[in-house]
């Protein structure tokens, strides 16, 4: 599971190297990309997990003195964007290790990232049109 988190991260760091307006600032972008997509699919994860198996919501966070919308980007960015961004920090960009990794995965065009970002922006959309469509059904 680990060597194809490191492949999409070669993939996509390759790729972005390669963009001539990338040169300069592509660990940002890849850093972005990557999070955002990760931070997708840990929302749908846990999403299935609280809903439909354990039954019970639990992870979460309540900031009281907040207004509602304010409350909620907090939250996504506390429980769901800042674990993943820690998580490739330390795996991918603390000591320059993607310099070790670019040497040890091969490069796929760009082809395996760009389809691991689509499913991951797309699924959970997917999933929830088919649950709305399927209750409205039964």
């Amino acid at each position: 599971m680990i060597g194809l988190y490191y492949r999409i991260w070669v993939d996509c760091i390759t790729r972005a190297r390669s963009q001539p307006n990338n040169r300069h600032n592509w660990q940002v972008g890849t850093m972005i990309f990557m999070t955002l997509a990760m931070a997708f699919n840990f929302v749908l994860i846990m999403t299935i997990l609280e809903k439909f198996i354990l039954r019970n919501y639990f992870y979460k966070i309540d900031i009281p003195f907040f207004p509602v919308r304010v409350n909620n980007v907090l939250t996504y960015v506390i429980l769901f964007i800042l674990p993943c961004a820690l998580i490739n920090y330390l795996l991918i960009f603390r000591n320059r290790r993607y310099e070790k990794l670019l040497n040890k995965y091969p490069y796929y065009n760009g082809k395996l990232f760009i389809s691991y970002f689509v499913i991951s922006m797309f699924l959970p959309i997917v999933l929830m049109w088919g649950a709305i469509i399927f209750s409205k059904v039964n």
